[in-house]
């Protein structure tokens, strides 16, 4: 790598304690173009700095010209074999593993000499799939990548000397419209970075979903595609997807849709958050949420740079959690809904979070952010996040302006 790395201790940190395990190969998932390669560069120079040899360390990236040939499995075993008589545990890195056919069998009779630490990357749609999980099944752990949340957006622009704006709020908006794809962070223009990000879409599609996936109507795809994106934060159901389509005279079977709509899911563009009734403490699968990965992703089917801040902030939220590593579901309590319910999966402890853009507009809009919490009779904390409000205090719920909560990368 030529230039310092910008280190995302969140994820490190979840991975450290595995860095030596040679029982366990190392998955590590996530939206194209999030910094999965990047994570195990970091992960190769701690290990130096830990006295570790560098002939110790291996390094395959599959998509680089001096490895594009590797496409079978015997060429892959020939390539690793060559390492076999360095002394001590081989940390070995392959990014791009869906590059070789059939690799699981490859990978797993490394694991089991016991001699090799792995680490790999890949296309999500593959490395998600039935062949990883059966053949592979209780030998590796996923560790899932999320492009830059706010903070570390703001930290990687210090880390650069990047400017940032002294209004915090105001860089809050240039992250909703930039986005959180760290190469962004390099371009200056911002024309430049919108085609960046289209480019990733594209590419996204080119790489993780052509090339895998049989899509007899490519037009119906990426019309189904922009919709989940420019309709992200909204309870969607297959049933109102099919009734809108058919507004475009598009007309397409309910389990060709679900199919598209897994096909973003794998592929991470997408993530799907379902709603949970607190009352019965049942999850509803009818109607469920999605979020982007990254926000820039609903510019690039929407480039007029107007920010609707209801499902924006949303999915920063939602962003911010989920890299946190908390499992998320929106809540529903009667005719109310609360917009997450999280759930540490540390101390199996839960809070809540109502997000808006501001409750000062009126009395009416501040009693409906905080009528939800009316109706939960438990102990766990209750949060209400806005975008730039003056805080009050009401009922011991916490009231936090968003930019400051995650420049101080608070829990929750």
């Amino acid at each position: 790598m030529n230039k310092p790395l910008f280190k995302r201790e969140k994820y490190l940190k979840r991975i450290r304690s595995f860095y030596h395990d040679t029982a366990m190969i190392k998955v590590i998932t996530g939206v194209r173009r999030c910094g999965k390669s990047s994570i195990m560069h970091m992960i190769a120079d701690e290990l130096k700095q830990n006295a570790v040899p560098n002939e110790n360390i291996i390094f395959i990236d599959l998509d680089s010209r001096g490895f594009r040939q590797i496409k079978k499995p015997d060429q892959l075993d020939d390539l690793i074999k060559k390492y076999d008589d360095i002394d001590g545990i081989k940390y070995l890195f392959i990014d791009e593993i869906q590059n070789v056919n059939e690799f699981e069998e490859i990978i797993n009779s490394y694991r089991n000499d016991g001699n090799y630490s792995i680490f790999i990357t890949g296309s999500n749609s593959y490395l998600l799939s039935s062949e990883l999980t059966t053949k592979l099944t209780g030998r590796y752990i996923e560790f899932e990548m999320m492009p830059l949340s706010f903070e570390e957006y703001v930290r990687m622009k210090e880390f650069y000397n990047k400017p940032i704006n002294a209004n915090i709020t105001k860089e809050l908006d240039s992250y909703l419209l930039e986005g959180g794809l760290p190469q962004t962070i390099f371009y200056d223009d911002f024309e430049a970075k919108r085609i960046y990000v289209n480019n990733v879409v594209k590419e996204i599609f080119e790489k993780d979903v052509k090339r895998r996936v049989k899509i007899k109507n490519v037009s119906v795809f990426e019309k189904i595609q922009a919709y989940m994106i420019n309709n992200y934060g909204t309870p969607t159901s297959i049933t109102n997807i099919i009734a809108e389509l058919k507004k475009d005279n598009i007309i397409i079977k309910r389990e060709t849709l679900h199919r598209y709509i897994q096909i973003l899911l794998d592929a991470k563009i997408l993530y799907k958050c379902r709603r949970f009734d607190l009352k019965t403490k049942k999850s509803i699968n009818s109607e469920e949420k999605y979020y982007l990965s990254d926000p820039s992703f609903w510019f690039v089917t929407d480039p007029n740079n107007t920010i609707n801040y209801g499902p924006a902030l949303e999915n920063l939220v939602y962003i911010y959690a989920k890299s946190k590593n908390y499992s998320i579901s929106v809540g529903k309590i009667g005719q109310l809904e609360c917009d997450f319910i999280l759930r540490n999966n540390w101390s199996k402890s839960y809070s809540y979070i109502q997000v808006a853009m501001t409750i000062m507009e009126s009395k009416k809009t501040e009693e409906r952010e905080y009528a939800p919490y009316s109706k939960i009779r438990d102990n766990y904390p209750k949060y209400l996040l806005t975008r730039d409000d003056i805080l009050q205090q009401r009922d011991g719920i916490i009231h936090a302006n968003i930019p400051e909560f995650m420049l101080e990368n608070k829990d929750f």
